[in-house]
């Protein structure tokens, strides 16, 4: 049985059976609903209701024949993209380093969580003013270059659903829906994405696509710098050196 350890101080008993039925499947491929409730110490009929509602977002689903329950695809999907984050991390790090080094700035590699970048791996210039690595932040895709890249390749309509709203303006340089989309269109052409203070007012960064060995892009690799750092001159070069960095990152994927 799963070890409860320190309980925390308000718990929610539902979300809590919920997650040791979870935790279970480390114990055993399949789930049955007596046998489950005999270990939460419920009713059936409540393990019952916890299991299908975990089937019904796809965290468990159930044998046809058998009638007992395994991971679903939602939960293996989880575990796949933790252990890509986690493989893209260790096979990104000592690039990025090297490429932070020689360019003397920052750094990022990112993924795309929902409608968010997530920074999985960073490192900054030894300059007196550069900008800071983001490890494990959550920032708006539309408002970063890295996930401009990761949404270019995306449909119209697939945007519209991710983002009903009016999009968040983080600075006054922040794009609207409308120019967002226009951008897009420019960054699939020339293959990289540029923000120029629309995250953070006094802060640049360009970013390429960083793809898998059956050409699907999977994560950005990106450079920021103080504005002044950065002027359009340096963009040919930059860009060269952020390509030449997610190739040797997906060499050693």
């Amino acid at each position: 049985m799963v070890n409860d350890g320190d309980q925390p101080r308000h718990r929610v008993e539902s979300v809590d059976h919920a997650l040791s039925i979870l935790l279970l499947l480390q114990e055993q491929p399949e789930l049955r609903v007596t046998e489950t409730a005999r270990e939460l110490g419920v009713a059936p009929s409540t393990a019952h209701r916890l299991i299908t509602t975990l089937a019904a977002r796809g965290f468990l689903t159930q044998d046809r024949v058998t009638k007992a329950y395994r991971a679903g695809s939602t939960l293996i999907e989880l575990g796949m993209q933790s252990t890509r984050a986690l493989d893209l991390r260790a096979a990104g790090e000592p690039h990025i380093k090297a490429l932070a080094g020689r360019l003397g700035e920052t750094v990022n590699l990112m993924v795309l969580e929902g409608r968010s970048v997530r920074f999985v791996a960073g490192f900054e210039s030894d300059q007196r003013v550069r900008t800071h690595v983001l490890t494990g932040t959550l920032l708006p895709a539309y408002a970063v270059s890295g996930g401009k890249v990761l949404l270019a390749e995306m449909s119209r309509e697939a945007l519209r659903e991710m983002y009903p709203g009016r999009l968040k303006k983080l600075t006054p340089r922040t794009r609207t829906f409308t120019q967002l989309l226009e951008e897009l269109s420019i960054v699939m052409m020339r293959g990289y994405a540029v923000n120029r203070g629309e995250s953070v007012a006094g802060l640049s960064a360009v970013a390429v696509p960083l793809r898998d060995h059956l050409g699907r892009t999977i994560a950005a690799v990106a450079m920021s710098a103080p504005s002044a750092r950065l002027p359009r001159a340096r963009m040919r070069e930059i860009v060269i050196e952020l390509r030449g960095c997610a190739a040797r990152i997906r060499a050693d994927l």
